[in-house]
């Protein structure tokens, strides 16, 4: 998604607006979304959060919404690490609410509803149990640093 506008701020975060925008006055978002028929426009997901594996994207948002529906999950986050095979592979990293056990089950258990609820290419080929995601003090799930610790494991 890219805007533009009599009002758009002259650089961003101290970078130079050569550096922020396109050449011809576009600001990137960091979003990607879809514009309809109807030219209506649908946020699909940040750019950091849409995972390519096996050359198909895939939005993390959109597997975090089907995980939070079943009766398991708490909460969720869901990333893409890196796969020789694949480039990268769909990683969840879950919080269970009380009386359900992080097993080998429960990882079935979550992969088949995923699969039975979108696309199954989407599913998350691993899942990560937590006690607790990681947050900012406004409660803000950092993706940011699920990813730098899978990439330093």
């Amino acid at each position: 998604i890219l805007v533009r506008g009599p009002e758009m701020m002259v650089g961003y975060l101290g970078v130079a607006p050569e550096q922020t925008f396109t050449t011809d006055g576009w600001f990137p978002t960091g979003d990607l979304g879809v514009m309809d028929a109807d030219g209506y426009l649908h946020f699909a997901a940040r750019n950091d959060d849409m995972i390519i594996s096996s050359g198909y994207n895939i939005a993390g948002p959109e597997i975090e919404a089907v995980l939070m529906a079943h009766d398991a999950v708490l909460e969720c986050a869901v990333i893409g690490v890196p796969n020789a095979d694949r480039g990268n592979i769909v990683e969840a990293h879950v919080v269970l609410n009380e009386g359900y056990s992080c097993d080998a089950d429960m990882t079935s258990t979550l992969q088949d509803f995923v699969k039975a609820t979108i696309a199954p290419y989407k599913y998350p080929r691993s899942i990560q149990y937590a006690e607790a995601l990681p947050k900012t003090q406004t409660g803000k799930i950092q993706r940011y640093v699920l990813r730098r610790s899978e990439s330093t494991s």
